[in-house]
């Protein structure tokens, strides 16, 4: 092939996929090119083939048309989000975590790991959209904030109970964790309540660089929080804090703040546990109505998202200095 004939075919590729092309061989009618797509998800490296390949399609001379793919190896964190019990707030806390990470820059994903009660797919308006597949690892759902899911809800249809014995429902972690999560750096997991088969196989299988516990202040609550901790400590995974979730309530018509779960006991758990304290998101009307709508608070720019931009950058100072060691 001459390079004048190399230089025509290039000249057919959009120009994003020619900057990315390595190599371009032609070889008995078939085109084979060789792009780097650093940097890309996973949703995105998939169109970068279908446009590579339709550029070259009917090309003179070529009868087939193969793309492969190099990339640069991502070392991810993951930043677990446990509770120990339900009910508290954990998913939207991880939920809203995750899109203020993005916010920040950081290149994050979210895995919804509560096999039996998902509910991130609801809270990133990700509903009925199914993820793809290639090379027999699933690609993450886009959702509209800047952070790729996975979600059983994504993977079931609506309202499906999912009963599944604890090796599935680990199955089925691993096969979220090991997805193609493309560019992302960061992984947050939300985890289901309590201290069971799902910890358990992420402590052993992929083990967190770090854990955020999330509980209301009341005693019960705390009580589990203290478990989860007590969990992540016995697998030598730091807890980088304890979120106050719930505290204090505003009458939207008084404007009188209440503390109908309490105030202060998360606080004074982390100081008992030797846990930093992470900052307290109210319990909000506006913030229940968002995450039913699928519009997470720390997407937009009202009073409720300050709390989510302060805990991401908390959590991402914490992981710099992690990574600095």
């Amino acid at each position: 092939m001459t390079t004048a004939e190399q230089d025509d075919l290039k000249s057919r590729l959009p120009q994003a996929i020619a900057a990315r092309l390595q190599s371009l061989l032609v070889k008995d009618g078939r085109a084979t090119l060789v792009l780097d797509v650093s940097g890309l998800s996973g949703e995105a490296r998939s169109d970068v083939e279908v446009q590579a390949k339709q550029a070259l399609a009917g090309t003179p001379g070529i009868s087939e048309v193969r793309v492969a793919m190099t990339a640069d190896k991502v070392v991810r964190r993951i930043v677990a989000v446990g509770s120990g019990k339900g009910g508290v707030g954990k998913s939207t806390v991880a939920a809203n975590l995750a899109v203020a990470l993005a916010r920040r820059g950081v290149k994050v994903g979210l895995v919804d790991a509560d096999i039996y009660g998902p509910s991130q797919a609801r809270l990133l308006g990700t509903e009925g959209q199914r993820p793809k597949a290639r090379d027999n690892k699933l690609i993450p759902v886009e959702s509209p904030w800047g952070v790729p899911v996975l979600s059983m809800a994504n993977l079931s249809d609506p309202g499906q109970a999912i009963a599944w014995r604890g090796p599935m429902a680990a199955g089925a972690l691993t096969q979220m964790l090991e997805a193609d999560w493309g560019a992302a750096e960061v992984l947050v997991v939300d985890l289901p309540p309590g201290t069971g088969d799902i910890q358990l196989t992420m402590l052993q299988k992929f083990k967190p660089t770090g854990a955020v516990i999330v509980s209301t202040p009341q005693d019960l609550a705390l009580m589990d929080a203290t478990r989860a901790m007590e969990l992540f400590e016995k697998s030598h995974v730091p807890v980088i804090g304890v979120v106050e979730n719930m505290a204090g309530y505003a009458c939207p018509h008084c404007g009188e703040v209440s503390d109908p779960f309490g105030t202060g006991g998360a606080e004074a758990a982390a100081n008992h546990a030797g846990a930093p304290f992470l900052g307290r998101i109210p319990l909000d009307i506006s913030i229940r109505l968002e995450s039913d709508a699928g519009t997470p608070p720390a997407a937009g720019e009202g009073p409720q998202s300050a709390g989510f931009a302060a805990l991401a950058a908390t959590v991402a100072g914490w992981l710099d200095r992690k990574a600095a060691r």
